[in-house]
């Protein structure tokens, strides 16, 4: 009996010690992962510079210790399809393409495969943008309306398993910030996977301009892209809140996680 207990525990033992070969504890990384490319716009207005400028600081701290190649433009025009090409990701502040090259660029890149993060003023299009193919890639709606002065907002998860979502609060409190809306809303689209939205408990919203009801979507992906919006980037406060720095972060690794030359971070 001894030794049929004494071959059962080193058959257990040997079974613990396989299972621990499969476990990863970390993965120092030998050189940089990736490439990632900020776009910003220095000649925008004063609130969206600011937000940039913090969110520009808040992507290099992202890289202490070299995880991957930072890389920043003030603009598209110049740069090659083939260079774009080198990108993981392009996280788009308050910015996006405005000539016909870097437009063309631009869908070539995304439809390819390209990854994309944008925040707030980087969707925003009306009938002046000329842009069909832009309005499509964000899932279909133009600019409708927006609260006014920048304020805190109840967030609500739509989606509570998501990578982006998924370690965030059901509910959280949104540092201040100028809020869109947008005709049609996105939500009525059948690519886009809503993630984040306001809450119907905000309502009514703003003191200048108040928005008083209405389907309000603020992160969301197109289901057809490697791509992920975000609609807060309006003003310096964005960076006080520790759940919203975490959805920062979930969507960029998020985005960089699914390139289709293999996710760096398995590497």
């Amino acid at each position: 009996m001894k030794k049929l207990l004494l071959i059962l525990a080193v058959a257990l033992s040997a079974c613990a010690c396989g299972g621990e070969k499969h476990i990863r504890n970390a993965n120092y990384a030998s050189q940089k992962r990736f490439k990632a490319l900020l776009l910003w716009e220095p000649h925008a207005e004063r609130d969206h510079v600011d937000f940039d400028k913090q969110a520009m600081e808040f992507f290099r701290r992202l890289n202490w210790g070299q995880g991957f190649q930072l890389d920043s433009t003030t603009s598209l025009d110049g740069i090659p399809l083939d260079s774009l090409r080198q990108y993981s990701i392009i996280v788009a502040l308050n910015a996006a393409p405005s000539s016909p090259q870097s437009r063309a660029n631009f869908e070539k890149y995304m439809e390819e495969g390209g990854g994309w993060m944008g925040f707030h003023a980087s969707a925003y299009n009306d009938r002046r943008t000329n842009w069909p193919w832009y309005v499509q890639f964000l899932g279909g709606g133009v600019f409708k309306c927006n609260n006014w002065p920048p304020q805190p907002a109840l967030a609500v998860l739509d989606e509570t398993r998501h990578p982006v979502t998924k370690a965030l609060p059901k509910e959280f409190v949104l540092p201040a910030s100028e809020f869109y809306q947008w005709s049609p809303e996105p939500r009525a689209n059948k690519d886009i996977q809503v993630l984040l939205s306001l809450s119907p408990k905000n309502y009514p919203i703003g003191i200048k301009d108040i928005v008083y009801g209405g389907d309000w979507p603020i992160v969301w992906t197109n289901r057809n892209y490697r791509m992920i919006y975000l609609n807060m980037g309006h003003g310096n406060q964005e960076f006080k809140d520790a759940n919203q720095d975490l959805l920062f972060v979930s969507a960029f690794r998020w985005i960089v996680s699914r390139d289709p030359s293999g996710n760096p971070f398995d590497k």
